[in-house]
């Protein structure tokens, strides 16, 4: 059916308000009803039931607290559209009755097809009379002078026109919108069944896109994405329940990876992205998309687990090599909150879901044992270098990758000092292997690294400085430890690199070797500066294990890299960790320097 402008102007958009608030208390009931599950039912099943039959109950609980996340997507999504709709066919209804209003105050006469009368007035330039009146239409080009120049425009036509022109123009953008939204709409159906399989959230993905873009003047222009992390936080404390509810449901990448929201709406926010991002890669065939959703399996298959302390899924994401940004404890309310960078070849993949995650968990746990109100977060929110071959990349790697990601990293270091309930928290900062550089050149930037009272440098090639007191903490607040078989924390500086290349070639290796000591004659320098296990560098040494050595009888194993924060592995060096996490720096051993 054609739109006219008499149904453009009666149109009751509060109807389709009404509607999308209908839909809204529905997304809000599964949301309810999931919370209910993932916190009462699954909880007390886990903690009172064992067997079989408990097994099998916790599987359809996960299976139906999956199917009400799914309702509270597409429910949020469908009232988003349609209030989405409402606010363009309003900004179209204003316009409208704009053209309107001209007219009457004119005495125009607008009729049903959109064409505009108009009354006679001016005078002619012979005989002095009012100028007839007319019908301006749209594309019509009424009032044109003839050849001779001896007839004046009757100055209203152009009046006439332009209301012509602004009706049509409303008409016309208000049955496009109809159109383009009756699309969208007709999308968003759920199959029939009471399962929710991937291929659903497959399509659960495509539905946010199209919302998304739909929605775009409506929602998206209002994130503060250049904001600050205090005016972000402001900015989402200033929403109303209603404004909240759709952000999250339209935008759930966005907001649960903007630093400064509290972290409560971020976790709820990539849960919901997750299984959107999950349903994205579902069926795809390449490479990196098949490594990314196993790393995402992985991570959904803990957050389920219900597991203590409980999981905050900080920020999730496919860009890059991926992102993953997971706490163990409420970062929020926790007096004590430590942030670990990983380094080389860490992706978003399955090795990071089970390897990394277990680092944070474990400093989570140790930290904990010294201070109940404690969080311990793994940071994956940068891109670290990927080697095929391993270690054998450290030669040739630059540090364009840390500084980038020490700016993203100081970012999310603000917003944990927006967010958090407590006056002055003690932040804790741990870059193990290449993530150390990434932490050094976060400190370099303006200001530092927000919040941050003390450093963790653990596995490191070095940092990007010389002194441990240009980390802008104090050199007292610098930790390192440096495992004798650890071979990262024995890298040739780039200097020697160069200078023993060119003894090489000038006299073979008893040369190259000679050049090399004469390049570091301490002995002390690394890839990326000084070694920070080193007295020259002067940060504050704990015991760790020597781990294996790179090379036994047993082969290659570059094991003494990994296992800083395992306390079955080394669990001096783990509990230095959690103590210094824990505020607790002053109890925390001391070793000799290199």
């Amino acid at each position: 059916m054609t739109l006219t402008w008499a149904q453009l102007r009666d149109l009751k958009c509060g109807e389709l308000e009404g509607a999308a608030d209908g839909w809204g208390r529905a997304s809000n009931r599964a949301d309810a009803g999931r919370d209910r599950i993932e916190t009462q039912l699954l909880t007390g099943l886990r903690g009172t039931q064992r067997g079989a039959a408990a097994e099998a109950a916790v599987g359809r609980l996960q299976q139906m607290s999956r199917n009400l996340q799914y309702v509270y997507a597409e429910c949020g999504l469908l009232r988003t559209t349609l209030n989405s709709l409402a606010h363009e066919l309003r900004i179209q209804q204003r316009v409208l009755r704009e053209a309107l209003d001209d007219a009457e105050s004119l005495k125009f006469t607008v009729h049903a097809d959109g064409s505009v009368t108009y009354p006679a007035a001016g005078e002619g330039l012979i005989d002095g009379k009012p100028l007839p009146g007319g019908t301006a239409s749209v594309g019509s080009l009424p009032g044109l002078l003839p050849p001779s120049g001896l007839v004046a425009p009757n100055p209203n036509v152009a009046k006439a026109q332009d209301i012509a022109d602004r009706v049509a123009k409303a008409v016309r953008t208000a049955a496009e919108t109809d159109w383009r939204y009756a699309r969208i709409l007709r999308r968003l159906r759920a199959e029939e069944g009471l399962k929710v399989p991937d291929a659903t959230w497959t399509d659960a993905a495509g539905d946010a896109a199209a919302v998304r873009d739909a929605a775009r003047g409506y929602l998206r222009d209002g994130i503060p994405r250049d904001a600050s992390p205090a005016e972000r936080k402001a900015w989402w404390a200033g929403l109303t329940d209603e404004q909240r509810e759709e952000y999250l449901a339209v935008y759930p990448d966005q907001i649960g990876n903007l630093d400064g929201i509290p972290a409560v709406v971020r976790d709820a926010a990539n849960r919901d992205n997750l299984q959107l991002l999950m349903g994205k890669l579902e069926g795809r065939d390449d490479e990196k998309s098949e490594t990314q959703l196993a790393g995402l399996r992985e991570i959904d298959r803990q957050l389920r687990e219900g597991r203590q302390p409980p999981m905050f899924l900080l920020g999730i994401g496919d860009q890059g090599n991926g992102r993953a940004i997971v706490s163990f404890g409420n970062p929020d309310t926790a007096r004590n909150v430590s942030a670990y960078v990983p380094g080389l070849n860490t992706s978003l993949d399955e090795e990071f879901a089970k390897g990394d995650l277990k680092r944070a968990r474990d400093t989570a746990m140790g930290t904990l044992n010294h201070d109940p109100s404690s969080a311990a977060i793994v940071w994956l929110g940068y891109d670290a270098p990927q080697s095929p071959d391993g270690l054998g990349s450290l030669a040739v790697m630059g540090d364009e990758r840390a500084k980038k990601g020490g700016g993203d990293f100081n970012g999310f270091m603000g917003g944990l000092v927006a967010t958090n309930e407590h006056e002055d928290p003690h932040l804790t900062a741990i870059g193990h292997s290449y993530g150390s550089r990434t932490v050094g050149a976060a400190t370099q930037r303006e200001g530092g690294i927000p919040g941050v009272d003390d450093i963790v440098l653990v596995g490191s090639p070095g940092v990007g400085v010389d002194h441990a007191e240009d980390l802008g903490v104090g050199k007292d607040h610098v930790f390192v430890g440096a495992a004798e078989h650890d071979i990262v924390t024995k890298l040739p500086s780039k200097q020697q690199v160069v200078v023993g290349a060119a003894g090489l070639v000038a006299g073979g290796p008893p040369v190259a070797h000679l050049f090399g000591d004469l390049a570091d004659q301490g002995d002390d320098d690394l890839w990326f500066g000084k070694d920070p296990a080193s007295r020259e560098f002067g940060a504050r040494r704990f015991p760790v294990d020597d781990g294996p050595r790179f090379i036994s009888r047993e082969g290659i194993s570059i094991d003494a890299h990994s296992q800083y924060f395992d306390p079955r592995r080394d669990s001096s060096s783990a509990n230095s960790i959690s103590l210094i996490a824990a505020g607790h720096a002053q109890k925390v051993q001391v070793e000799e320097y290199r």
